[in-house]
């Protein structure tokens, strides 16, 4: 059995995930389930990757991978925190709370549900909900 099988059944190919690419090259990905946001954040996510997900409403934990050595600029990590916003149940509204936290500071407390995290030293961005390009329909699943 695999790490990745022991740790609760999921291995990268299993996550579903949706994948987006902003511009510069820049990876977003986005859970859709609780297991998949955990999976996400606790075992794709590296310390540098860039983690969002909406201020107290249920939606998808989203990641920005950050490529060792780089560091997006502000406008990549408000587009990616736009995709958090857009993957939670106020994807209408003008301006949506996000938060933001490199992957490192998050983490999960023994025996809290699926998909539950724990986040410190995050930031709070105000976003409109958007995918890039300006698309309203998620890209196939990974």
């Amino acid at each position: 059995m695999s790490p990745a099988e022991s740790q609760g059944g999921r291995d990268e190919k299993s996550a579903r995930l949706h994948r987006y690419t902003l511009p510069g090259g820049w990876t977003v990905l986005a859970g859709r389930t609780d297991r998949d946001n955990e999976w996400l954040s606790l075992r794709v996510a590296r310390a540098n990757d860039w983690w969002f997900h909406v201020r107290g409403l249920p939606g998808s934990h989203v990641v920005l991978q950050v490529p060792a050595g780089a560091d997006p600029d502000r406008a990549t990590v408000r587009a990616a925190a736009a995709i958090a916003a857009w993957h939670c149940k106020k994807r209408g509204a003008k301006q949506v709370a996000v938060t933001a936290a490199r992957a490192r500071y998050v983490s999960k407390s023994p025996g809290s549900p699926p998909g539950t995290v724990q986040v410190r030293r995050e930031v709070m961005l105000l976003v409109r909900p958007a995918l890039p390009g300006g698309n309203q329909i998620p890209p196939e699943v990974s």
